[in-house]
């Protein structure tokens, strides 16, 4: 369905019913609450193992493999585990700059972050994107596993920001904090008394 009413300026394409309930309606907020708690234990499962970890957090010489094994060319006809040039220069780059040392650390205090703030419905929409920037990373670095199930969850996550963390801490956050086109009652300008 369109809607242009004076016939001039930018036709609004209206979504279809199911896409209005399931990303802006609070009746699909149990579906998101299951999606996005099990999305935020995944992040936690992986942050914990790697904060106890002295070759993630002291030394990153698990980064420093990982990267490694990345940017390897092996002999043709063999490909290489990232298919782009510049991400592989981009990998190498943090080699040789041995970056591998912080980048441990933030790897897993990231993962850690995001867990929390998906399990608590705490800015959904921005934790999800952060967890699928860190997904979209590992899969260009050549590590498919999990993360193509965890990148279009957090991808669906972030469409149905408004939604996803209704039944969490963003039901307090949102309303309070409120959107860069519409502040919060935080931020709204309050009434002087004459």
């Amino acid at each position: 369905m369109t809607r242009n009413v004076t016939g001039r300026g930018p036709t609004i394409m209206e979504d279809p019913p199911f896409a209005r309930w399931l990303f802006g309606s609070t009746a699909s907020a149990w579906l998101w609450l299951v999606l996005r708690v099990w999305l935020g234990y995944q992040w936690l499962e992986a942050a914990l193992h790697k904060i106890t970890d002295p070759a993630w957090m002291v030394t990153g010489l698990a980064v420093k493999g990982f990267w490694e094994r990345a940017v390897a060319v092996p002999p043709p006809p063999a490909r290489p585990p990232v298919a782009f040039g510049w991400y592989r220069a981009f990998l190498q780059y943090l080699l040789d700059t041995q970056a591998y040392t912080w980048f441990g650390k933030l790897v897993a205090y990231g993962e850690l972050a995001i867990g929390v703030a998906l399990v608590l419905g705490a800015f959904v929409g921005v934790a999800a994107f952060f967890g699928a920037f860190m997904n979209w990373n590992f899969m260009m670095a050549g590590s498919a596993s999990t993360n193509p199930v965890l990148f279009v969850i957090a991808i669906l996550l972030i469409l149905a920001w408004k939604v996803a963390g209704y039944l969490g801490l963003d039901y307090y956050l949102l309303p309070l904090l409120g959107t860069p086109w519409k502040p919060g009652r935080i931020f709204r300008p309050q009434p002087t008394a004459a």
